[in-house]
């Protein structure tokens, strides 16, 4: 056994090689394992299941596929518990706590003895961790998602998680649905377990995964309880065995040329706004930026193709039964930098060769006749925003792409959820609203209440859509014309921090500007009233994070720990 493969990797130093792999040889006897086992190469397997995470609910069965998978390629499966980090049960948000399992994921593949590892995740920051965190350890390495939920009913309507959540919250809110019956929608929303089965920042970033080539081809799109998910599991754990020895690590998979790839994949799915601060971290930690100009430029000249929630109208089990990304990509072909190598081996082009495409089907559709003749998100800069801020256009009302309104200012998300729904709030269906300090440092961890809700007294007189700016993010499952991830943010001193009621705002997002109609003068002189300070924790990982955490533009990463 060598000591740079297999169990030989990494040995615990107590001054004497040889005791320290006699020790190690030992315990590991204890489990059962035998010297012929024990002379395999190691796969590590990533075991992310945690009865707090419905989205990984199907992770027992797609570790004993990956085993199976690795056994069959003559190599040694072992699994490793890494942290767990669900949207819905992680407070203050999943954000706060993606560079932690990042650095959790990288430290554990160092720490222990494995020549490759498979990725298991699906919930929306952990494959970006994953890949974060693998992308720094730097071995070959494998993403392997868990698969989208199933659909139910409701009814006589089809409907899923989460876009559908949020068209029945806001009838909720806007009276139309009593207690009762939003009770009851909420058992119909998720048909299983799995991620979203909209095109959300989970879904998004299975693509995402796949175009970079870290994952699989076909591999992003099966659902989470279905054969197909578990043949791709099988598939993973071969192919892990096949990398070992191989340079097909992260650092040499993940170049410019994926990236590009990547964001072209982004804008023709409509993906999640929040893969653009995952891509900004993957990419950081490889030593590379996420340009934002060249992201708008790849985005204006490629259009939707996907027809799925939230910018169409089908689900992710009908987006694999259409083919999934590889059929999507063989559209894009001719757009694609088709020499970016892959985990599979081969190039990109290469994995594309074959793909059928000549059958009926209505979620993929034909570059003659997009969804959206633009990708789906947007850049915009000007004083509001000088480092950028990003809109997911194809999700959002056409009649307010261009738009001029009286700001309405939140100051943080407790202003926000003190003042919504108070029926004397000063506000109209024109205005603009606009929310401070959800940033990455202001929050901390950069929330998802970029989405912010239609203040309830103009919900109920049928307003669905208002201009909505802020610093933070929102979930990939929304839509409508929002502003997020302004650059730089409220709590450093950005110029969104003083924006006052009443002053009046510009979107313009095809000539790609957002301005705050105030002169510098009057700016300067707030900013003399009103200077930010630094934000302080006493102790832990807050302490880490808000002493280290980086804008949205370098992904809201550590910056320790950037490439």
């Amino acid at each position: 056994m060598s000591d740079t493969t297999g169990l030989g990797q990494g040995l615990t130093n107590y001054g004497d090689s040889g005791f320290s792999m006699y020790l190690r040889k030992v315990f590991v006897k204890g489990a059962g394992y035998t010297d012929e086992a024990l002379e395999r190469p190691v796969v590590g397997i990533v075991n992310t299941d945690s009865r707090f995470n419905p989205c990984h609910g199907n992770s027992a069965q797609l570790i004993d596929a990956v085993r199976r998978g690795v056994l069959m390629a003559g190599g040694l499966p072992m699994e490793f518990p890494t942290i767990s980090v669900h949207e819905s049960f992680s407070s203050p948000t999943s954000m706060y706590l993606r560079n932690l399992m990042s650095m959790d994921t990288e430290e554990m593949i160092r720490a222990q003895p494995m020549d490759s590892v498979v990725l298991i995740g699906g919930c929306d920051k952990t494959v970006p961790a994953q890949l974060m965190g693998a992308a720094s350890a730097n071995i070959p390495a494998i993403q392997l998602v868990t698969g989208s939920m199933l659909t139910g009913g409701f009814r006589g309507t089809r409907v899923g998680a989460c876009t559908d959540c949020r068209f029945y919250w806001g009838q909720h809110r806007a009276g139309e649905m009593d207690a009762e019956e939003i009770n009851d929608v909420s058992s119909r929303l998720a048909g299983s377990v799995g991620t979203c089965s909209v095109m959300g920042t989970a879904s998004t970033m299975a693509c995402i995964a796949e175009a970079l080539g870290m994952a699989l081809p076909g591999s992003a799109s099966p659902p989470a309880v279905t054969a197909d998910r578990m043949r791709v599991a099988e598939q993973t754990g071969t192919r892990a065995v096949q990398m070992v020895g191989t340079d097909l690590t992260p650092q040499q998979i993940i170049t410019p040329t994926a990236i590009r790839n990547a964001v072209r994949v982004l804008a023709a799915i409509g993906g999640s706004t929040n893969a653009v601060v995952h891509l900004a971290a993957i990419a950081g930690r490889v030593g590379l930026d996420l340009d934002l100009d060249e992201l708008d430029e790849l985005s204006r000249r490629t259009p939707v193709l996907l027809d799925l929630k939230p910018s169409g109208q089908f689900y992710m089990e009908d987006f694999h039964r259409a083919g999934g990304v590889p059929v999507l990509m063989e559209q894009l072909r001719d757009q694609l930098e088709l020499e970016a190598p892959t985990i599979t081996g081969h190039t990109l082009g290469e994995n594309l060769d074959g793909t059928v495409t000549d059958y009926t089907q209505d979620v993929i559709q034909d570059r003659g006749q997009p969804i959206h003749p633009e990708g789906g998100i947007a850049v915009v800069r000007g004083n509001l925003a000088p480092g950028g801020a990003i809109v997911k256009q194809s999700a959002a009302d056409p009649a307010l792409m261009q738009h001029e309104g009286r700001a309405v200012v939140f100051r943080d998300s407790a202003d926000l959820a003190a003042r919504i729904d108070d029926p004397d709030l000063d506000v109209r269906a024109d205005d603009v609203l606009v929310l401070q300090n959800i940033g990455p440092v202001g929050a901390p961890g950069m929330p998802e209440a970029g989405y912010i809700p239609i203040p309830r007294k103009l919900a109920r007189e049928g307003v669905r859509d208002m201009v909505r700016i802020s610093d933070g993010r929102m979930s990939g499952t929304a839509a409508g014309t929002i502003v997020l991830h302004v650059v730089p943010e409220s709590a450093v001193g950005g110029p969104l921090r003083y924006v006052r009621d009443g002053d009046r705002i510009r979107l313009d997002v095809a000539g790609r500007s957002l301005e705050l109609l105030v002169d510098d003068e009057e700016l300067d002189r707030r900013r003399a009233d009103d200077p930010p300070s630094a934000p302080t924790a006493d102790r832990g990982y807050r302490k880490l994070y808000v002493s280290t955490v980086l804008q949205a533009d370098q992904g809201a990463d550590f910056d320790f720990l950037r490439g």
